[in-house]
């Protein structure tokens, strides 16, 4: 089976290479621009809210920032890089770099973060492997 890109799809994945070029160069009114215009244009879309809260974690602004992850995971929990972030950035000791897009995060993806333990009665739980 044969995925296609919608144009919407494409328009997204080119803001990320976008931002992430210009931010990159410290272009950050340019790429404030972009994401502003690309919440307009594609109000579900998770992509725009991740891209903010990385441009504003980078001006730190950490509390403005993680209200964007949230939104960006809000808009779709299966979306990784948001996810990624907030991981990142919430924690006191920061470990890792930030996710622009989903490339960004692959071995994140690919490694495992936890592993289940059970108690005596048999319930399990997650837990976390850093």
């Amino acid at each position: 089976m044969v995925l296609s890109l919608t144009e919407g799809d494409r328009d997204l994945s080119a803001l990320c290479c976008s931002v992430k070029q210009l931010a990159g160069r410290g272009d950050y009114s340019e790429c404030e621009k972009l994401i502003a215009e690309a919440m307009s244009r594609h109000p579900h879309a998770p992509h725009p809210h991740n891209l903010m809260g990385v441009l504003l974690e980078i001006m730190d602004d950490r509390k403005a920032a993680m209200k964007h992850f949230r939104a960006a995971w809000s808009l779709d929990p299966t979306y990784l890089p948001a996810r990624h972030n907030m991981d990142v950035f919430a924690s006191f000791y920061m470990k890792g770099e930030c996710a622009y897009d989903e490339g960004d995060c692959a071995a994140q993806e690919a490694r495992q973060c936890g592993r289940v333990e059970y108690d005596s009665r048999g319930i399990g739980r997650v837990v976390r492997e850093d």
